[in-house]
């Protein structure tokens, strides 16, 4: 699953807001039921897109009906508090969420280089497009 990461510039961001907001069980509440959702059980992800680059994602261990402040019945993505990085793959900006094939998803950034600080988004942007990551 695709998704844009609102309000948040950098992964630590997301990581920042999941840690003060959840304490320990982040989720993303979402207005749509997801009809694949055998597939995103079965080891799916949720793939952040910060300023048009996917730069990590995070496994969706359960989904859960929610009712907000307004009445309305939602979906919680529950999710994995490890935030995975990933290679640098452009998208474009679109509204709600877009499933995402395995064969299309970015590879992981490989263990002990996750914590290298990341290439500035521009840079980032521009070898991805040249598929250089």
């Amino acid at each position: 699953m695709l998704k844009l990461c609102v309000g948040a510039e950098r992964v630590e961001d997301l990581a920042h807001r999941q840690a003060t907001h959840w304490h320990g069980e982040p989720r993303h509440v979402t207005r749509m039921w997801p009809k694949r959702e055998a597939e995103l059980l079965n080891g799916g992800s949720i793939y952040w897109i910060f300023k048009g680059l996917v730069l990590a994602r995070q496994r969706i261990l359960g989904l859960e009906a929610t009712r907000g402040d307004d009445g309305i019945e939602r979906c919680a993505l529950i999710l994995d508090p490890m935030i995975v990085r990933t290679q640098a793959q452009p998208r474009r900006a679109f509204q709600g969420w877009r499933y995402l094939d395995a064969k299309d998803a970015p590879a992981d950034i490989p263990e002990g280089r996750d914590h290298e600080e990341p290439l500035p988004p521009d840079l980032a942007r521009a070898l991805a497009e040249m598929g250089l990551r």
